[in-house]
């Protein structure tokens, strides 16, 4: 393990907006589950979560497009979470959490109604084990656990193909759900997609540069 890995680590453990939990089966629960938005964020705004954050971009830049929004990004990494919980430090961003923690675990953290979006944004696209996949029904029933009445909205930013037409073809549109955007190639489409084409990641950049066309798919659970 690098220096720089370990520096990261330790200055971790000083940021008030990281919050870092067991990575393991044995039964824990989040102090503030049930009491992000008074405990930690101080207000009644709704709270927008971001599943597999990596270095936060995207939990930040919602964020500063959004001050009336509370936003919370989570991920296993937490050399990765570094980035995003320093930004928000020296950006003075108070509407902005970060969760260190398995995906599996996020009803834990979180309560019943507690999330109202949910953003997964260029998440491993796991060819080979598609339950694993943070759009596959398993995990959406985790993610319909903390939504209000178990509704909510999902976004899903991928230059996967395979990915983007799984979670349509195999898992939304089976079920029903409602569709609010939908594009294989997000750069490309007339309609407005707002803060999905606003705010982009480093990995996005770093397809786009290589010519991938980004897919966007918006949907709610009902």
């Amino acid at each position: 393990m690098g220096k720089n890995k370990l520096a990261k680590f330790e200055e971790n453990l000083g940021f008030k907006n990281l919050f870092q939990f067991p990575a393991t089966i044995a039964p824990w629960q989040a102090p503030l589950r049930g009491n992000w938005k008074e405990g930690y964020y101080g207000n009644g705004n709704p709270l927008v979560l971001e599943i597999g954050c990596g270095k936060g971009d995207y939990t930040v830049g919602l964020a500063k497009l959004h001050p009336e929004r509370n936003f919370a990004g989570l991920d296993i990494k937490g050399a990765r979470l570094w980035r995003g919980c320093k930004t928000a430090v020296e950006e003075n961003m108070p509407n902005v959490a970060f969760v260190r923690t398995r995906a599996e675990f996020i009803d834990r953290v979180f309560a019943p109604g507690e999330v109202s979006e949910i953003w997964i944004t260029f998440p491993d696209p796991q060819p080979s084990k598609p339950n694993k996949r943070l759009c596959s029904p398993a995990f959406l029933e985790r993610y319909r656990k903390i939504f209000p009445q178990g509704q909510g909205i999902v976004h899903l930013k991928t230059d996967d193909t395979d990915l983007y037409e799984y979670c349509l073809n195999e898992v939304v549109l089976p079920a029903g759900y409602e569709i609010r955007f939908n594009t294989a190639d997000l750069y490309a489409s007339e309609r407005d997609m707002g803060e999905a084409s606003q705010v982009r990641t480093t990995y996005e950049k770093r397809w786009l540069a290589e010519g991938r066309k980004i897919k966007y798919l918006c949907f709610k659970l009902t």
